[in-house]
Parts: C-alpha cells; structure tokens; sequence
C-alpha cells in the first residue's frame, strides 16, 4: 500500500507576481510565502533530513513537484537560478530508493498552478504549449526510468483562485477535458499511469466526470479539514467526492494534510477505511504545502509524524 508524501523542489505553483522584498506590502501577507521567486526555494540538507525521516517512518513513497527547480534540458528557459541540473536528480533520485522510498514526478498544468512553466503559462492551448508539455513529460519520465505514476495536478483550475495573480486564465468545458486527456496520453506513451487531483468532480455531475475520467487514472481526492462529517456545503461536497469516486470505480489516493489542522490526516484514514471499498484505495498522500525550507522544516517533520500515526492506528 502506498504511503506517500509530497515534496517541492519547484515552488512556483501559486501567484505570478514577483514580490519586491520579504514582505512586499503590494501583496496580500496570506500570499507572501506563494509569490514568485525567480530562484530556488529548497534546501538539500533539510531535503536529505526528510528523506531519512520518511523512511524511518514507514513511508514507501515521495512525490517530487519538480516544477523550475530542475535545469530541463528541452526547456532550459523554465530553470530558475539554482535549479537541480539532472545529474543531481538522478542522485536523489537514488537516494530515495535506497531507503526504500519509491520516487514519482509531480508536474501540475492547472492554469492556477503553472507559474513555474514561465511564458509557456500564457500559452494555454496552443500548439507551442503542447509541444512543451509533451517535452517535459517525457523527460520527466526518462529521468525517473519510467515511474510506474505521473502526477499531473489539475487542481483549482477557477477565477477565485487565481484573485491575486496579475493574469488570469482558465479552460472550462470540452477544452479543459481536451487538454487533460491529452496529458495523460502523454504520460501513458511513456510508460507510466496518470494520478491527478480530483477536485474537478466537486462543480459536475458524477456522470459527466465518469464520462469524461479515463478510469485508467489514478484519483487523489483531497480534504484538509477535521469535521469528516460536514453538515454544510462546500465542504460535505468535498466529503462525498471520495464515495462518488468509489462507486465509480476509480482507484484512489486519498489526500490529507496538516496544513490547517494536525487532526486531518487520522480523519482520513478513518474515513477511507470505514466507507471505501479497499482493493481500490491504493494508498494515502500527505501534503503540507509549505517550501522545503530550514524555516518549515519543524512542520515538514510533524507532517511524517502524524502521517506515520494514522496508518499504523488499528484498522
């Protein structure tokens, strides 16, 4: 069973406005920390810290968001300064297997979170955006000899949570299906299956997203609340997406974290064990959204704890 936790090597995912100093007063504070950083926000000690951590905690997996903090060698402009050039990747790489942590890319195309990808952002759906996608893809998987998962994001991909960025585009309807199936075309070429986020099925009918969802890919439905009981919307919506996802017959991955509360993730756990049908929950993900930094490395740290604690609790 897959015991996986999420890492950031890149960490422009979030707003494209580049601060002028730690606490650019132009910004909202909450967004301070998610502003573009035209260098690498990562830090190999800490890293190499984790990587033991989450191997002495049982964790058998780490998704790596690689984003622009690898110097690709398609697309050299995406690179940020200090990017990892792919012989350092290579290294980690195998550093994560000889603990017995399986590595997996994570490269998210949502409009919300491409800022990494630089002027390829503003370029959706259009054929050099293609050609690059397809680019990264392949070398991604050729780095990772041919991860048996590719997670592709896909996640938030709405005008409220673009607010803060300077520009703001979203595929809806045919297109944004068209260019998701078209990742994950490009993912299965290589060799490897599809994961993404499923927060897409919270705004549609089960059967638009079933006829739409290739079941071929692997499903992350993510809840980061307490309360696995909601009585209000949006969040009983949120809740339900894993029983809808199960009756469809997709394989899961569900996702917890502590970046709201430490009292998720066993929440989680409990819940897909009392209401999902096991053979196909594949494991569980832990995401702390925070930078791989000395500053978090405290959060980073509690984050395998608790993710440790809940799946070893009795079943």
């Amino acid at each position: 069973m897959i015991h996986a936790n999420l890492i950031h090597l890149g960490y422009n995912m979030w707003e494209d406005q580049v601060p002028a100093g730690d606490n650019d007063p132009a910004l909202p504070e909450r967004v301070h920390d998610r502003a573009y950083h035209r260098e690498l926000r990562f830090d190999e000690d800490v890293w190499r810290r984790l990587v033991a951590r989450m191997a002495e905690a049982g964790m058998n997996m780490v998704v790596l968001d690689l984003g622009d903090g690898v110097a690709w060698r398609s697309h050299p402009e995406i690179a940020v300064e200090g990017a990892w050039p792919a012989g350092t990747l290579r290294d980690e790489l195998q550093r994560c297997r000889d603990v017995g942590l399986e590595p997996i890319p994570k490269l998210n195309f949502s409009a919300t979170h491409d800022a990494w990808m630089g002027p390829y952002s503003r370029m959706l759906s259009t054929e050099p955006y293609y050609a690059v996608c397809r680019d990264l893809i392949a070398e991604a998987i050729e780095w990772f000899d041919a991860p048996r998962l590719f997670h592709l994001g896909m996640d938030e991909e709405t005008a409220h949570h673009q607010r803060y960025y300077q520009y703001v585009v979203i595929r809806q309807g045919s297109l944004w299906w068209n260019d998701l199936n078209f990742l994950i075309d490009e993912v299965h070429r290589g060799g490897s299956q599809a994961w993404v986020w499923s927060d897409k099925l919270w705004g549609m009918d089960a059967a638009t997203f079933e006829r739409n969802m290739p079941k071929s890919v692997v499903q992350s439905n993510w809840y980061y609340d307490a309360d696995f009981a909601p009585p209000e919307e949006p969040h009983r919506r949120y809740v339900e997406a894993f029983a809808e996802l199960d009756r469809m017959g997709y394989r899961q991955v569900p996702t917890g974290s502590n970046w709201a509360t430490e009292d998720n993730y066993a929440g989680l756990v409990r819940h897909a064990r009392e209401h999902l049908d096991a053979s196909r929950v594949l494991g569980y993900l832990m995401t702390s959204w925070i930078p791989t930094l000395p500053a978090y490395e405290p959060r980073h740290e509690r984050a395998i704890e608790i993710a440790a604690e809940a799946v070893r609790a009795p079943k």
